[in-house]
């Protein structure tokens, strides 16, 4: 299978807690307990069950606090990607390679962290551009909470969040925005704004396509080998 984003060798565990928001503790195959960054901040609503299965990644770095990272997780025999720093790396990759069929003649060149918005204060993550057209806006969005075949976002309330679709609806028409949901899990086949966990963040989103703000919720399926982008949900407002 063709990986988007192999994984290096990962190390195999069992979630013990997580606890401080950064930090997970995992029980390894040999029984070892070790303390892993948790790159996820979040409430990780659903996706956080001591005793499932976990994946880790460990670096050689010397200077690192904690040598292990917690990259995914086992819910109900899916895995579920955790490391929130992982979407944007795999949309990168997924622009160079030109993958998305509806920005592929849409850009010659992209940028990553562009400052935007209100005294240009904000990031944009991704700043797709090509002469004499309009300048595209891609805001990404780590997407992990699921219903079933649903996947949600948010999974709790998040002003920044708002602000971010707010900023994609305020650089139109002048430009083009699109928010990519990054479905860090592959049994999701469809998509929609968890209204019951930010009910503001719902409206939002709905005034946001009124106004012309692209949706592209991306399906990705997740294991221990790599990532690879499964295509399109179908979006359900």
């Amino acid at each position: 299978m063709d990986f988007l984003y192999p994984y290096p060798p990962l190390i195999s565990g069992i979630l013990v807690k997580r606890y401080k928001r950064f930090l997970a503790d995992v029980e390894l195959d040999n029984g070892e307990i070790v303390t892993a960054h948790c790159p996820n901040t979040g409430p990780m609503t659903g996706v956080c069950q001591v005793g499932a299965q976990v994946y880790l990644s460990k670096s050689d770095n010397p200077q690192r606090k904690l040598a292990y990272t917690w990259e995914m997780i086992q819910i109900d025999g899916t895995w579920v990607g955790v490391n929130t720093a992982l979407p944007n790396r795999v949309i990168k990759q997924a622009l160079a390679d030109r993958i998305f069929p509806n920005l592929t003649n849409s850009y010659d060149t992209f940028k990553p962290e562009v400052p935007y918005g209100k005294d240009k204060k904000s990031r944009i993550d991704f700043l797709l551009t090509k002469p004499e057209e309009k300048s595209i806006y891609v805001e990404v969005k780590n997407t992990t909470l699921s219903q079933e075949k649903l996947a949600l976002f948010p999974d709790t309330e998040t002003t920044r969040g708002q602000k971010h679709l707010q900023e994609l609806i305020d650089v139109l028409p002048t430009a083009r925005a699109v928010m990519l949901y990054f479905i860090n899990r592959g049994d999701c086949t469809h998509f929609s704004p968890g209204d019951a966990y930010d009910r503001r963040y719902g409206e939002l989103f709905r005034q946001a396509i009124a106004a012309g703000v692209k949706v592209m919720p991306c399906r990705f399926m997740v294991n221990p080998e790599g990532v690879k982008f499964l295509g399109m949900a179908e979006l359900v407002v």
